[in-house]
Formats: C-alpha cells, structure tokens, sequence
C-alpha cells in the first residue's frame, strides 16, 4: 500500500511537534489497523449473534429443550473464556498477526460447521470449538492497538471498534430471518463462515506486528510510535503471580464478569424472550432484537469519544474512567430491572436498550485500562479480563434456561438476578485503580 501523506497530525501534541521538525510529517498509515480492528468486529459479532436469532428453528429442527438450548449458548462462551488467557499471551509471544490468522479462520471453519450439525451433542460441540477458535480475538486487537496507535487514540479506536462490533449484532437479526426464510439456518451459518476467510486474506497480506516492518510507514511515523512499539514487543514472561496480587487486576475481572453476564442476554435469549416473554411475532422480534445492542454501540462510542473530555472536568483519566464504568455498570443494572415492570413491548425494549447503552459505557474505560496498566502485557492482561467476562457469558445463558424452568417460564427473574449482578460490576470500579501500570503497582494494589 502507498504511503499515506496528510498535511498535519491531529491530536498528536507536542511530541508530533517534534517528531514532525525531525523526520517531517508523518503519515497516518495506522490509521488502517483501526478499519481492520472495526471489520474484524463486525464479523465477529455476525457470527455470534446469528446464533440467538436461529435458536427457535434449530430447536425446532433438532427438537431440543430450552435447558438444552442454553447449553448451547454457553458451549460457546465457556471455551471462549477458557482459551482467552492462553490466546491472549499467544499474541504477547507471537504477534497479532500470526495469532489472529489463526484464529479467524479457526472461527469461520466452525461457524459454517454449526449448519451441520445434527442433534444436541454436535451442536454442543461444535459451539465448543468455535469458541475455543475465537478466543484471544480483542486482546490481540488491543495488543494491536498498544503496538500501533498513540496513547489518545486507543481509547477511541476502541470505542469505534464496540460501536461496529455492537451495530452489526444489531442488524444481524433481520440478516438472519431473511437468510433463514430463503435458504435454512443451515446454509445461514456456512455464508458467515465465508466472511472471516475474506478477512483474513487481506489482513495477512497488510498487518505487521510492528510499525517499523511495514512498507507504508514513514520515518516520522515510526518514530511518532517508537514508545509503543518498544512496550508492546514480542515476549512471554508474564508475570502471572503479580496479576494473581493485584486487587486492580481482580477487581477488572469482576467488574466484565458483571456486565457480560447482563450483556449475554443480548446475544443469546433475547430474540426467544421478545416471542414468549413479550407475545411477539418472529418479524416483530427480529425488528425490536435490534434496540439493545444498537444503543450498545451508541453508548460504545459515547464512551471512547467522551473519555478525554470527562478527564479534564474530574481530575484526570483515573476518576473518569472509575465514574464513566461505575455508573455504566449501575445504570444497566436499574433499567434492567426497571424493564419488566414496562408492559408495553416497544417501551420495554427501549428501556433495555437503554441499559445496553450503560452498560457499554464501561468497555473503553476496561479496554483502556488493560492498555495501560497492562503495558507489554497488553494481550495477557486484557485475556485474563475477557476470560472473566466470558464465564459470565457462559453461565448467564444456562442459568436463565434454568431459572425459566424452575420458575414456570416467569422472565422477570432472570432480569433481577442480572441487575444484581451489575451492580457488583459497580462496586468493582470504585475500588480499582485504572491507569497505573502493573510493573509500578505495589503488589496488593
């Protein structure tokens, strides 16, 4: 790719002064790590959610129950959250750009396989190792983010990033049904395979796990990105006992425990709970599954674009990101619950959609968090925090299979056990310490 040249750097400061009167003007070729990170997403997201709006008709096909349903929700995000350490660190080790290679093509081979399968267990299994594939996904595009942008500008790449990840869950619903309605679920999950083959082919032939390798960089950008890609080089001495003795550490891992435990709702019951628990039509339920995460990727931006101005009204990154998450956190936890007293259909998935607004509110500031105070452990830091958030991915789609069976199918309760859970995710970000890197942390920190 040529070099891309532009007439100033915006928002680089005083060190892009300073590089610019060394080297001249940089070019913004990392810039394209970002479209990559935003595509990537939006596969991602395709194949996740096609699940939960195919639900009914491969239970029907396949005559499963909704206990059994729900374990094949949570096949997925307990091999997720397993692999999502050792994916993570893989890519401090490896490089991005190896890893995620792989992992693509792992994940797009086993979403086409879930149309083949033929009872409970295949289907089981298969979402096993398709989650199994997928994991270390975002902790190497944060790994990537670290390596590749400046400091200012990952938290808004990450925003941009969940905005995209978020908004083709959104539509994927209405994606689905038409691909369902014309071909078969089966056939819907083996076209989105296909995507992320595409994905990979242009990305192998572009990305390099330093900015310093690849052909589109100039002097000045290189130097511009010296710091980050100093940190974030190749390694994999993880220092795996101070992660173990850090109550910064501990307390990310229960605040995206918290918020993928409400979240998963999202991706996984919901298209069921809008027919059963709100007595719609499968084409209205296609239309209303879009609020949650639509408002998701609004509240994903508004959190990535509104950060560094929230910092400079209280006091700086620290008491932004903790105020920003805490309040994400409690507020998706109240609206949930608000929620099903809301008997009209339309208003009560605004309302949901209004706490997956909140609830997105916490990603950049956690996403940032791992950047800096993971630093070189960028990828294992931010894999450890997303194995955390998978187990509660993994045990909310059971759990409400079970509550549903337990209770007589009444939908409120697995609200309520959500919105407690949120409010834990609260509590967690008022008690952590979101910037101070881990190598200058005392070791109780």
């Amino acid at each position: 790719m040529a070099k891309i040249n532009h007439s100033n750097l915006a928002g680089a400061g005083d060190s892009g002064a300073s590089v610019a009167q060394q080297f001249g003007r940089p070019t913004r070729t990392r810039y394209w790590v970002v479209f990559f990170a935003i595509t990537l997403a939006v596969v991602t997201y395709i194949d996740r959610v096609s699940m939960s709006q195919a639900a009914p008709f491969v239970a029907a096909d396949l005559k499963l129950t909704k206990v059994q349903i729900g374990w094949a929700f949570s096949a997925f995000a307990f091999a997720y959250a397993l692999f999502e350490i050792p994916g993570g660190w893989l890519g401090d080790w490896l490089g991005p750009r190896r890893v995620l290679m792989r992992i693509v093509l792992w994940w797009s081979f086993f979403t086409a396989a879930t149309g083949w399968a033929w009872n409970h267990t295949s289907l089981v299994v298969t979402r096993f190792v398709f989650g199994a594939g997928e994991a270390g996904c975002f902790p190497n595009l944060a790994k990537s983010f670290t390596t590749w942008l400046l400091p200012h500008e990952r938290v808004r790449a990450t925003g941009l990033m969940w905005l995209a990840a978020r908004w083709a869950g959104a539509f994927t619903p209405l994606l689905v049904l038409w691909l369902i309605r014309t071909l078969s679920w089966r056939m819907a999950f083996q076209i989105f395979g296909v995507l992320g083959v595409i994905w990979a082919c242009f990305f192998w032939h572009w990305y390099r796990d330093k900015p310093s390798e690849h052909w589109g960089v100039s002097r000045a950008e290189v130097e511009l990105l010296r710091e980050g890609e100093e940190t974030a080089a190749g390694h994999g001495d993880v220092p795996w006992r101070r992660f173990l003795a850090s109550k910064t550490v501990w307390m990310l891992w229960l605040q995206y425990f918290s918020v993928s435990y409400g979240w998963s709702f999202y991706i996984t019951w919901l298209p069921t709970y809008i027919r059963e628990g709100r007595g719609q039509t499968v084409g209205n339920a296609a239309l209303l599954a879009v609020l949650p995460l639509f408002f998701g990727g609004i509240g994903s931006f508004v959190g990535g674009f509104s950060l560094d101005r929230l910092s400079g009204w209280v006091n700086g990154p620290r008491a932004a990101r903790k105020f920003m998450a805490a309040l994400g956190c409690a507020g998706a936890g109240a609206l949930l619950i608000c929620s099903v007293h809301i008997h009209a259909a339309l208003a009560g998935m605004v309302i949901i959609g209004l706490a997956s607004f909140c609830n997105d509110l916490a990603l950049a500031p956690a996403w940032a968090a791992c950047m800096d105070v993971g630093g070189k452990y960028t990828g294992s830091l931010s894999g450890s925090m997303n194995m955390m958030g998978n187990l509660g991915g993994a045990v909310a789609p059971v759990m409400v299979g079970y509550l549903l069976t337990w209770t007589h199918q009444n939908w409120a309760v697995p609200f309520y056990v959500a919105g407690g859970i949120y409010f834990l995710g609260s509590i967690a970000w008022m008690t952590l310490d979101p910037v101070t890197p881990l190598d200058t942390q005392p070791a109780d920190h």
